[in-house]
């Protein structure tokens, strides 16, 4: 390494963080500025929360991008060059002009698919390493083969390119997903910047970099369409909490903080869905018929009197019969509204057909002539009905009002329109029978259920909007005094006609507009007012091991995202849930048809090649002409494996981790669930649980809750059980087998060459 070629990117990564000190010295003074001031009316206040916001999101980003700030360098055939970072930064000298490149502006691009067969107008790319604020490696490939020479003359040319990416995969784990901004390969860049109309499904097997490329993705399309897609927000959907735990820096280190990160559980407002289902109750509720099967269940509750229900009103009886709510059923279901916003219509019905019984009897002519009440007297009539208990007893009986919990709740309570194999599945104890609290414990699966029901049921909101309306018409009274005041206040210091040229603030604005400017303004992030609100559409979603989720789950999505901008990222061969899917198709179909775009990567970064050749032979065993993605590099280190007889098994696991502990970076110990409670007592110093710390340095996990995350050994127990504890547990097994990047141990009971290794401990 050249000391006069490192001394000048030192020089220049000092004056970088010197700008960024300057640019968080700036928000932050901003802040206190803010927060300072004395505040009087609404419209005061509405600014400094403003400035608040908006300066507290800058320096979260300003923070979260401190590490690694500045990673590359781009020396171009004319002469100049640009250094390429994880946001762009203005010259304080230059105005606007960037000091440093955001690595998503199209300038950058050449960085990551410039070579020397397609040098993009490159002479040289250039990889710093920087630890804190020091430069501590640079890494130059000479792009210009004219200028072949000059590499071997800098004595620090990579001319293969690969010692930083080598570098990264060889990394130890720290418990938490890093980013590729520095090491991007052509045919990831080509997906992350791929058009953002449409399902873009990004399949890859184990350690192909897809959930990396998929948050990246993310990151560029807010760059790229921030406008659209900042108000809008980006959902990104993980398979648990661990996972969301184990990705939650990536994006926020490429200074992107306004994402929403959640489970399928997470995404009902107001629900927390922490139990759990049998895997073939999860199948019964994934099932794409439950749709068909809620509706049913709406249309049930929208009842009929078997055969009359009488209404005391004052000295008569009135009589609603069969028929005649058949009529106002038939009236409300004709409207096409959803449940409860259809059932004022009913209650309307009802109340003409009351009103009408109640006038022939008080209004008839002993004669045999015309009703003797008019138009007024039936309104009267029809006004007292409105008041009377018992009336909206009645309507309340055949047309309740309904949440989606109550509804669900019920339902599972006492499953109807089901085979009664599957409704025994699926029953649980018995719901609120007010329906006013949520006493369930909901599970996942339940999630995609409430929110069709809420899709069906809708919101009867005329009592909200009547309420809005009256406190919009008070804030109008209340300016219209404000203004009065101010007409009344004027000075008398003028005479008449000077008079008539001052502007009064009546003069410019009306109470209308005056009192709309006092509303107070929501500042929440638009991922926080999406979090919270059901119907919200999301400008981009990706969703990550999309191959796991239900019929019933892909139905909330979609209308999570009407227009259809979405990024799947997953891979069949490692679907291990009851309910996910062994084909794209399968699952795009009902909504796109064929208009989707799918790609596939195929290099493994993380997984050597002697422990993908074992996870390989796991599937071959089904899929005789699986081929598995090809792995970079090969670490000479075969999986070994341990046999025990069951009653020794978890005390060889727990003597095994110990040992295996010893090495650098972090151990999982990945054994079916009903494994765990005996292995968390043998390993007490692992975490565990539903939402284990991914940064301790041993965690015990079961196959599902391992997708997705990498450690640096792997201690599979019991891979036997594994494979044959569910329909899809080879599928699990392969899962399981391929979160190393560096160790694999299997411990089992029965023969070791189940899942051939070929190193015997």
């Amino acid at each position: 390494m050249s000391s006069e070629e490192l001394d000048r990117e030192q020089k220049f990564i000092t004056l970088l963080y010197e700008r960024l000190d300057a640019l968080r010295e700036q928000a932050d003074g901003s802040v206190r500025s803010a927060l300072s001031q004395v505040v009087g009316g609404r419209q005061d206040r509405l600014e400094r929360d403003i400035t608040v916001t908006e300066q507290s999101g800058r320096l979260a980003t300003l923070d979260a991008v401190e590490s690694g700030l500045c990673f590359g360098r781009i020396d171009l055939r004319d002469g100049e060059h640009h250094h390429i970072g994880r946001i762009g930064i203005p010259d304080e000298d230059l105005g606007h002009t960037p000091m440093l490149i955001d690595w998503r502006a199209p300038v950058a691009r050449p960085f990551y698919l410039a070579t020397g067969h397609t040098p993009m107008g490159l002479r040289r790319r250039r990889h710093l390493t920087t630890r804190d604020r020091r430069v501590t490696a640079l890494h130059d490939e000479i792009l210009d083969l004219d200028e072949a020479d000059a590499a071997h003359r800098t004595g620090y040319e990579d001319p293969n390119g690969d010692a930083v990416l080598l570098a990264a995969v060889n990394a130890t784990r720290t418990g938490r997903m890093a980013d590729i901004v520095r090491t991007i390969q052509a045919e990831q860049d080509h997906i992350i910047r791929a058009s953002h109309r449409g399902v873009l499904v990004v399949e890859g097997g184990p350690g192909t970099g897809k959930t990396a490329v998929a948050l990246h993705r993310a990151a560029y399309l807010l760059y790229a369409h921030r406008e659209q897609l900042a108000r809008r927000a980006v959902l990104i959907v993980g398979p648990n909490p661990a996972f969301l735990g184990y990705i939650g820096n990536v994006l926020p280190s490429l200074g992107e903080t306004g994402v929403l990160l959640a489970t399928l559980g997470e995404l009902f407002p107001g629900v927390r869905a922490t139990g759990t289902d049998t895997p073939e109750a999860a199948a019964v509720k994934g099932d794409a018929r439950m749709a068909g099967v809620l509706a049913r269940v709406v249309a049930d509750r929208q009842r009929l009197p078997d055969p009359v229900i009488g209404i005391e009103h004052d000295r008569e009886t009135l009589y609603l019969d069969h028929e005649a709510a058949a009529l106002a059923r038939a009236h409300a279901r004709d409207t096409g509204l959803p449940h409860n916003p259809a059932r004022p219509h009913f209650a309307a019905r009802v109340l003409d057909i009351l009103t009408e019984q109640l006038a022939d009897r008080i209004g008839a002519d002993p004669l045999g002539g015309p009703n003797l009440l008019d138009a007024s007297d039936v309104g009267q009539l029809r006004k007292e009905l409105n008041g009377n208990a018992g009336v909206h007893a009645a309507i309340e009986s055949l047309w309740p009002y309904l949440t989606p919990q109550r509804l669900v709740a019920e339902f599972l309570e006492r499953p109807t329109h089901l085979p009664p194999a599957d409704a025994a599945l699926i029953r649980r104890g018995a719901a609120d029978p007010t329906g006013l609290t949520d006493r369930t414990e909901w599970t996942p699966a339940d999630v995609p259920l409430l929110d069709e029901a809420a899709e069906l049921l809708g919101e009867d909101d005329g009592a909200a909007r009547a309420a809005a309306e009256a406190e919009r018409r008070e804030r109008i009274a209340y300016a219209q005094g404000v203004l009065d005041l101010s007409l009344g206040s004027r000075t008398t210091d003028f005479d008449e006609e000077d008079e008539s040229e001052v502007l009064a603030a009546h003069d410019i604005i009306d109470a209308e507009r005056f009192a709309e400017r006092q509303e107070e303004a929501d500042h929440r992030s638009a991922a926080e007012r999406a979090a919270a609100d059901r119907t919200w559409a999301f400008g981009h979603i990706v969703v990550d091991e999309a191959q796991e989720l239900s019929a019933m789950a892909w139905r909330l999505l979609m209308r999570r995202c009407p227009t259809r901008s979405m990024t799947l990222v997953g891979d069949p061969a490692q679907t291990g849930s009851a309910t996910g899917s062994d084909s794209w198709e399968q699952i795009l179909g009902p909504y796109v048809q064929d208009r989707w775009r799918h790609t596939r990567l195929r290099v493994n970064y993380r997984t050597p090649a002697e422990i993908m050749e074992t996870a390989a032979r796991v599937r071959r065993d089904t899929d005789p002409s699986f081929e598995p993605p090809r792995s970079v590099r090969s670490t000479g280190v075969e999986p070994w494996t341990l046999t025990a007889p069951p009653e020794a098994l978890v005390r060889t696991a727990a003597e095994a981790a110990a040992r295996e502990s010893r090495a650098p970076g972090r151990l999982a110990v990945i054994a079916p669930a009903e494994l765990h409670a005996e292995l968390a007592a043998a390993l007490p110093g692992a975490s565990s649980g539903p939402d284990p710390d991914l940064t301790r340095d041993v965690v015990l996990l079961d196959p599902r809750q391992s997708k997705g995350l990498e450690f640096d050994s792997v201690i599979v127990v019991a891979p036997e059980r594994i494979r044959t504890g569910s329909p899809r547990g080879v599928n699990d097994l392969y899962v399981a087998l391929t979160r190393a990047t560096q160790r694999l141990g299997l411990i089992g009971f029965g023969s070791p060459h189940q899942v051939s290794p070929t190193n015997n401990r």
